[in-house]
């Protein structure tokens, strides 16, 4: 058996990070023992069935690489310097001791940047210079990657390929439901909250919709979701899902979602649900961009709620889902992250 350290923002309540963890877990070649390194080690062994250890203990984080024959930067936006400058180099810094090691190193699925400081860049482009193998979820990485002269695997997000699981007692609220996912952001002000809210005030009392509001991250979302609720006329329910495999089947029985966060969008197109994106950040845009979802930047978002009410009764009303021949293309390139992993660790 072959040991791997998965490395990624594990444990630390994003669901879509725990995501990214359980589409690798899903597609780790069953020779491969993974240990991952997490926030909340006793969580993630209790979740996965998996050995994990604290990714903040630098002594049983080495004494792992050393014990391990693979290492593997494990989905995400991990390499990039927007909300921290400390981030990637803990991130670089594990892989480049690994490299060291001499173990067989992975970037996968990966979504680079933004690379704002002249330093982090050069780090990073010599990290991944020096992996064994790279896959990207994005054509902006894939550009970067290229830019560089590194070669890479480009295919879309492995949240795509993840197994969904149903939520219990979700189809005992009343239907059509429409899931909301909105979280805090210093360009998702308090005006455009209100306007948020009284939209989705006048989209209810319209549509008799039963209202989801689905948090990603306690820490980010929850508080959103709990100021809006108690305003809403009509049935309504916060649904604060652990599981990613939940999360994800909590769309399967949605109408439409209305969404910030990028796996919040993935998740909910790949279980045929119409999306209306909000974007926070330039991975949303892109896949804005490469699916046509409709939407706006955060700094776009109309002042008047009876505009946005009209633009979301619209694509409720005449918008479309991708069909299943557009799922299961992009389930069938996503598994292409399965084959860099089998290809590699063979």
């Amino acid at each position: 058996m072959t040991q791997a350290v998965l490395c990624g923002y594990y444990g630390m309540g994003n669901g879509g990070d725990e995501a990214l963890l359980a589409s690798l877990l899903q597609m780790l070649p069953s020779h491969i023992t993974p240990l991952v390194l997490s926030g909340n080690p006793e969580q993630t062994r209790d979740r996965y069935q998996v050995a994990a250890i604290n990714r903040k203990d630098p002594v049983a984080v080495v004494q792992a690489l050393r014990q391990s024959q693979a290492f593997i930067w494990g989905g995400g936006s991990l390499i990039q310097d927007a909300t921290s400058a400390w981030s990637p180099l803990y991130y670089i810094g594990l892989m480049q001791l690994a490299q060291r090691l001499g173990l067989t190193t992975i970037a996968w699925a990966q979504g680079i940047g933004p690379l704002q400081r002249s330093q982090t860049r050069w780090l990073a482009r010599q990290t991944f210079a020096n992996c064994t193998a790279i896959s990207v979820r994005d054509s902006g990485s894939a550009a970067l990657l290229s830019d560089w002269g590194i070669p890479f695997t480009l295919s879309p997000d492995p949240v795509w390929a993840m197994d969904s699981q149903p939520v219990e007692k979700l189809w005992d609220l009343p239907a059509p439901r429409v899931a909301v996912n909105l979280r805090s952001h210093p360009k998702l002000t308090p005006a455009h909250i209100t306007h948020l809210t009284q939209a989705l005030i006048d989209f209810q009392k319209a549509t008799q919709t039963c209202i989801l509001l689905v948090p990603f991250q306690k820490s980010q979302d929850l508080a959103i979701a709990e100021a809006i609720q108690p305003q809403l006329p009509g049935v309504s329910k916060i649904l604060m899902l652990e599981d990613p495999m939940q999360l994800k089947g909590v769309f399967r029985g949605v109408e439409m979602a209305i969404a910030m966060r990028l796996h919040g969008l993935i998740m909910a197109a790949a279980e045929e649900c119409r999306c209306f994106a909000l974007s926070y950040d330039p991975k949303v845009s892109r896949l804005m961009n490469d699916l046509s979802i409709p939407g706006w930047e955060l700094d776009q978002i109309p002042q008047n709620p009876n505009t946005i009410c009209q633009i979301w009764l619209n694509h409720y009303a005449n918008g479309e889902a991708l069909s299943p021949d557009q799922i299961r293309f992009l389930i069938d390139r996503a598994l292409i992250h399965q084959a860099v992993l089998h290809n590699t660790l063979s």
